[in-house]
C-alpha cells in the first residue's frame, strides 16, 4: 500500500491521515497518470463506443475526484497555513489540466463520433445525455476556437481560480481575525443564558480569562448577538464589522471583485457570447437573460409592497416598545425577535430546548422512512475531527444507497456557513457500484454548560436544507459519471430538493415526530408548536426581497456592468438596492466583498437559482399538502422522478413528470404568505 493516503485505493478517505505534504505529490501523479489513461484510450484510426471509451475515461477521471474532493474539503473545514499553501498551489495545475481536457481535440473527436454513431439514438438515456451535456462543455471550453484564443482562455481561468481562491481565503482570514471582548456583563443583556455562556468559554479556551465573554463573526457567536443584544451601540459594532469583512489591509476583495468581473466578461466574449451572464445560462434551465431579468424584477413587484409594509410595522412596533425612533440595519434583528415575540409569544431561545441535536436527527431519518422506505443509521468511518459522525441510508432489504459524513459545529479555521460536498459519486468503477458519499458540514453552535448541541428553528431548516442536497447526490440511481446524482444538473434546479425538503421542517405532523424537550422528553406543548408554524410568514415579504436583492445583484454584475465604462460595480448595487431593499442600507455596507456564493463558489450569474427552484420546490411539496405530506405513493414519486433521475433528463421534463404540469408560481407565493393576485403572462417562469 502506498504510503500517500490520498493515493490509497481505500472505500472512503482517510482523513486523520492526510497531511500538507502528501497534497502535491498525489496530484501530480494522478494528473500524469490521468493524461497517460486517455492517451491510451485515443489509439488512432480505431473506432470507439460508449463501452470501449466513456465507461474507462469515467474510471480515469474519478481516480482524479477521489484525490482532490478530500483535499478541497479540508481546506473548507479544517485550514491551516500549510495546507493553504500545498491546496494553492495545485489550483493552477488543476485549472491547467480542466482547461486541456475542455480543448483536448482527440476527446472531443472521440466523443462526437460516439454523438454522430448509428448507435447513439439506442443508447439509454442517461447515456445519451452525458454525450450531450460533454459536447456542451468542450464548446464551452472553446475546443473550436484557433490556438490563439484557446492560450488566452487558459490564462482567463487560471487567474480567475487563483482569484476566486484568494477571495475566499480573505473572508476566513478577515472573519477569523475579528474579535470583541466584553468586559462588562451589562453588555450582555438580552443575550441567551446559553450564548453567554459558549462566549466565556471561547474566551477562557483563548486565554483571556474568566472575567470576560468572547464574540466574534462566526455565525453561532454573530447571530444571537445581533438578534438578541440590547445593546445597541455593540449591535452596530457587530454588524458593520460583519458588512465590512474582507475590505481592509491584506484582506480587501475590493479590487479582486473588480478583476473578477473584468476577466469574466472577458471569458464571455471569447466564447461568443455578449457577457458572463449569457455564458453561465448556458448551463442552465433558464437560458435567457431577459427571462430570468424578467422572473426577478416580477417577484419584486409582487412583494415589495408587502415587504414595506412589513418594515412599516416594524418600524413602529420598535418607535413604540423599543424606543428605537429610526429603524437601522443593525436594529432589524433584534426588533423582528421582539416583535415576533410580541406577536406569537416565543423566541428562538424558547424552542431550542426542544431541538437536541439527536433528537432532531433522529426525526429527519424518520421522515426519510416514512418517505422513501429508507433507514439511517449511524456507523465509522475515518474523521477529520472528533465531533464529526457517519452514517449510512440503507433501502428495505439493507442494501447501502450511500454514506454521508455530518460535521455541525462552528470552530475556528472552518468556513462559515453550510454546504453539502461530494466524497464519491454513484458509477460502475473497476467493475463494481461504487456507493456515493457525501459531506455534510454546517455551523452550529457545540455543546455547552453540560447541555447538548440545541438548534434554534432556523438552524432545523438549514440542516434539512442540506440534507435535501445531500439525497439528491446519494439517492441517485444513475450509474454514468456524467449525469450521476448532482452531476449534469443545472444550476438553476440543484436547489429543488433542498428547499423541497425544507418543507419538513415547518410542517406540524413531522415537527411532532421529533420536537421533544432536550430534558425531560416531553413533546413541545401544541400552543407553542402551532404559534412557531404559524410564523413561517412574519416578514417573508422582507426576507423575500434579500434574497431577491442578491439575486439581482449578482445576476446585474455579470449582465450589465462593463469594466470599462462609466458605471461602476457599485453603482449597479446601489441600484439594485434602490429598486428592492426596503431596509436602509448604511453607506458603509459592502456585502459583496463576502459575497462567495458568486467570488468564492459556483454561483456566479447563477444567484437566482434559489429563488427558481424555491418556485419548483413550493409547487411541489403542494402535492404533498394535496396528498399527503407522508403520503408514501408521493414520496416514492418524488424518489423515482426527481431524486433518482439525477442530470439524466432535463429537469422541466422530470418535474412534469411528477407535477403531471408545467410549474405555478402560486404555490410559492401562498407559502410566502404574500397574497397578491399572480399576473397573467410570462415572467419567465418556464422560458422556452
Amino acid at each position: 500500500m502506498n504510503d500517500n493516503p490520498l493515493l490509497n485505493s481505500t472505500d472512503l478517505p482517510q482523513y486523520s491521515r492526510i497531511r500538507p505534504e502528501h497534497i502535491q505529490p498525489a496530484v501530480k501523479q494522478v494528473l500524469a497518470e490521468t493524461r497517460k489513461g486517455i492517451e491510451g484510450l485515443l489509439p488512432p484510426g480505431e473506432e470507439v463506443s460508449y463501452d470501449s471509451f466513456i465507461v474507462p475515461l469515467n474510471e480515469i477521471e474519478e481516480r482524479m475526484n477521489r484525490v482532490w474532493a478530500p483535499v478541497e474539503h479540508l481546506n473548507a473545514v479544517v485550514n491551516s497555513e500549510a495546507l493553504r499553501k500545498e491546496y494553492n498551489a495545485c489550483i493552477p495545475l488543476l485549472i491547467a489540466w480542466n482547461n486541456e481536457r475542455g480543448q483536448h481535440k482527440g476527446l472531443y473527436a472521440a466523443v462526437n463520433a460516439i454523438a454522430t454513431s448509428d448507435d447513439f439514438p439506442t443508447l439509454p438515456v442517461a447515456r445519451r445525455r452525458a454525450i450531450e451535456l460533454e459536447l456542451r462543455d468542450f464548446k464551452l471550453a472553446g475546443v473550436h476556437l484557433d490556438e490563439a484564443t484557446q492560450e488566452r482562455l487558459k490564462t482567463l481561468r487560471q487567474e480567475l481560480g487563483l482569484l476566486s481562491t484568494k477571495f475566499t481565503e480573505n473572508v476566513l482570514d478577515s472573519t477569523n481575525k475579528w474579535e470583541l471582548i466584553i468586559t462588562a456583563p451589562e453588555d450582555l443583556d438580552g443575550v441567551p443564558e446559553s450564548i453567554v455562556t459558549a462566549s466565556r468559554e471561547r474566551a477562557i479556551k483563548d486565554g483571556h480569562g474568566d472575567a470576560c465573554w468572547k464574540v466574534t463573526l462566526e455565525e453561532p457567536s454573530y447571530v444571537p448577538m445581533i438578534t438578541y443584544c440590547r445593546n445597541r451601540d455593540i449591535r452596530r459594532e457587530l454588524y458593520e464589522a460583519y458588512v465590512t469583512r474582507a475590505t481592509k489591509d491584506e484582506f480587501d476583495n475590493t479590487e479582486i471583485i473588480e478583476n473578477i468581473l473584468r476577466l469574466r466578461k472577458e471569458e464571455a466574449r471569447l466564447l461568443g457570447y455578449r457577457n458572463y451572464a449569457e455564458l453561465s445560462l448556458a448551463r442552465k434551465m433558464v437560458h435567457s437573460v431577459n427571462d430570468v431579468k424578467a422572473f426577478l424584477y416580477d417577484l419584486v413587484e409582487r412583494s415589495r409592497a408587502e415587504a414595506q409594509r412589513e418594515f412599516d410595522e416594524l418600524s413602529r412596533f420598535a418607535a413604540s416598545r423599543l424606543g428605537l425612533e429610526k429603524l437601522e440595519a443593525w436594529d432589524v434583528n433584534f426588533a423582528a425577535e421582539e416583535l415576533k415575540r410580541h406577536r406569537f409569544h416565543f423566541s428562538d431561545e424558547d424552542v431550542k430546548p426542544y431541538f437536541p441535536e439527536n433528537r432532531v436527527l433522529q426525526g429527519l431519518f424518520e421522515i426519510v422512512h416514512r418517505l422513501y422506505g429508507l433507514d439511517v443509521h449511524e456507523s465509522r468511518a475515518d474523521y477529520w475531527h472528533p465531533d464529526v459522525r457517519f452514517f449510512e441510508i440503507r433501502d428495505a432489504d439493507g442494501t447501502i444507497r450511500g454514506r454521508f459524513f455530518l460535521d455541525l459545529y462552528a470552530r475556528p479555521n472552518k468556513r462559515s456557513g453550510a454546504w453539502m460536498s461530494e466524497v464519491l459519486h454513484r458509477m460502475r468503477r473497476n467493475g463494481e457500484m461504487q456507493i456515493p458519499a457525501a459531506n455534510l458540514v454546517c455551523n452550529f453552535a457545540p455543546p455547552s454548560g453540560g447541555k447538548p448541541a440545541l438548534f434554534t428553528h432556523r438552524e432545523v431548516v438549514t440542516l434539512f436544507h442540506e440534507f435535501g442536497h445531500g439525497l439528491h447526490h446519494l439517492l441517485t440511481k444513475i450509474d454514468e459519471l456524467h449525469v450521476s446524482g448532482m452531476n449534469g444538473v443545472p444550476w438553476d434546479a440543484i436547489e429543488l430538493p433542498s428547499q423541497f425538503f425544507e418543507n419538513w421542517a415547518w410542517s406540524p405532523e413531522s415537527l411532532s415526530l421529533f420536537a421533544r424537550h432536550y430534558e425531560t422528553n416531553a413533546p413541545m406543548p401544541i400552543d407553542l408548536l402551532r404559534q412557531l408554524v404559524d410564523s413561517r410568514y412574519f416578514n417573508s415579504a422582507l426576507a423575500m426581497v434579500r434574497q431577491l436583492e442578491f439575486g439581482l445583484m449578482d445576476f446585474l454584475l455579470h449582465a450589465d456592468y462593463d469594466p470599462d465604462g462609466d458605471q461602476t460595480a457599485q453603482d449597479i448595487i446601489d441600484k439594485v438596492r434602490e429598486e428592492t431593499t426596503v431596509i436602509p442600507v448604511p453607506p458603509f455596507n459592502r456585502f459583496q466583498n463576502s459575497f462567495l456564493h458568486i467570488f468564492g463558489g459556483g454561483y456566479a450569474a447563477g444567484y437566482y437559482s434559489y429563488k427558481w427552484a424555491e418556485v419548483l420546490a413550493a409547487d411541489a411539496f403542494e402535492r404533498f399538502r394535496e396528498e399527503g405530506i407522508f403520503n408514501p405513493n408521493t414520496g416514492q414519486a418524488f424518489l423515482t422522478e426527481i431524486l433518482e433521475k439525477g442530470g439524466s433528463e432535463e429537469p422541466m421534463i422530470l418535474f412534469e413528470r411528477f407535477r403531471g404540469r408545467k410549474p405555478s408560481i402560486e404555490p410559492l407565493l401562498r407559502q410566502c404568505g404574500i397574497l397578491e393576485p399572480v399576473a397573467t403572462g410570462n415572467s419567465g417562469l418556464t422560458p422556452t
